[in-house]
């Protein structure tokens, strides 16, 4: 079973910039697809970005140009870096995890956008 921590969420202010951080308890070259989605308040979970092994990368176009995803294989840890941010960012974030027919996800950190 694949474990996944998220960090790097708080409050900032619109405009400023946050990097999401999500380490896993295996080797993520072997895992697959990883991703960050995220779920706002009465929302539905949505799908922010995701990033295969072999580092193609898709975004959501309220994210594309202000949203980075990035994996490192030696830390095993996959990144959300999150420039420009709006206050229609906030959200809890969670880290996805596809291995195989399993997806695994974090516990989630909040990030909150406002002035």
């Amino acid at each position: 079973q694949v474990q996944l921590v998220e960090s790097g969420g708080g409050l900032v202010q619109p405009g400023g910039s946050l990097r999401l951080s999500c380490a896993a308890s295996e080797s993520i070259f072997s895992i697959g697809a990883m991703g960050w989605y995220r779920q706002a308040p009465g929302k539905e979970r949505e799908l922010v970005a995701f990033i295969t092994s072999g580092g193609r990368t898709n975004y959501a176009d309220s994210v594309k140009g202000r949203f980075t995803i990035s994996r490192d294989d030696v830390e095993n840890t996959v990144y959300l870096q999150m420039n420009s941010l709006k206050p229609e960012d906030t959200a809890v974030y969670y880290c996805n995890a596809v291995k195989g027919a399993f997806a695994y996800w974090g516990q989630g950190t909040q990030v909150t956008v406002s002035s």
